[in-house]
């Protein structure tokens, strides 16, 4: 409840950044904004199944194939009372996981290679049960609203921008040309920072929601432990487009700025809380 409050607070606060620049800047370049946001974005959830299999090089499982894999599902399926999903392998050698579909009647769950090779399977029962929980919390919607709302704040930004360098915005004595420099250029920012804030709340409540089902928060919270350092010392295959619906951040290895803008939570933080019996 305290993530699903979070995360509704934080959706709040980016439409009202959206509110900010509609009235500093008027609503017509806004209305252009969200429409263009919630089309790209739209589309990109309703095939957002396709391209992130794609993107990982995964290929669907038959029934006999990994039959550990199968057998954990069904019965993560069953306790959670979901359909389910269908079940990809990606060859990527870094051990990590990701789930995506539109609903849960149309999800699909993928692991990779090296989560099998470096990982066992009580270990990755917590991993199945973190992905599983994302489906039954309809996170993938949740994360394109709030990439449609930050597309559409960046895009009526940019607008405002080439408003105020080409004399448009209004012409007004009271027009404050220096509030609304501040306003293009933090306003995507924190649009921005917004996102990535709702991205780690999802994933708290993913791994709640994983060890209440087992009743046992230890399975993820190893897993988590071995996720670290698999992603830290194995380079992946992972499009750096879909890294925040992986797991564990699968560009945690490369440094630089991605690494300062992350979509993940501390590791070290997920597993104090999964360790924290209070959750029970």
């Amino acid at each position: 409840m305290k993530n699903t409050a979070k995360t509704t607070v934080l959706l709040a606060g980016m439409a009202g950044l959206i509110l900010a620049i509609s009235s500093a800047f008027g609503p017509s370049g806004l209305i252009i904004g969200v429409i263009i946001a919630f089309v790209m974005v739209g589309g990109s959830y309703w095939f957002s199944d396709t391209l992130a299999i794609k993107s990982a090089k995964a290929i669907e499982l038959q029934v006999g194939q990994l039959p550990e894999y199968w057998t954990i599902m069904r019965e993560l399926a069953e306790r959670g009372n979901q359909p389910m999903p269908k079940l990809y392998v990606s060859p990527d050698p870094q051990p990590n996981a990701f789930a995506t579909g539109r609903n849960p009647s149309h999800a699909a769950v993928c692991i990779t290679q090296g989560l099998v090779q470096h990982l066992d399977w009580y270990e990755i029962r917590g991993v199945l049960a973190h992905e599983m929980a994302h489906i039954k919390n309809r996170d993938i919607l949740i994360g394109s609203v709030a990439a449609a709302i930050a597309t559409a704040i960046t895009f009526t930004a940019r607008m405002a921008q080439f408003a105020a360098i080409f004399g448009g915005g209004g012409r007004g004595r009271d027009r404050n040309i220096f509030a609304e420099l501040a306003l293009i250029i933090v306003a995507p920012i924190a649009a921005l920072v917004l996102q990535m804030a709702i991205s780690r709340s999802r994933e708290f409540q993913a791994d709640r929601t994983a060890a209440r089902t087992l009743g046992d928060g230890e399975p993820l919270a190893r897993a988590l432990e071995k996720l670290e350092l698999g992603t830290q010392q194995i380079r992946g295959i992972a499009d750096p487009a879909q890294a925040q619906m992986y797991i564990a951040n699968p560009l945690a290895g490369t440094g630089g700025l991605r690494s300062l803008f992350s979509t993940h939570p501390k590791m070290d933080e997920r597993i104090r809380r999964l360790r924290d019996l209070s959750w029970q």
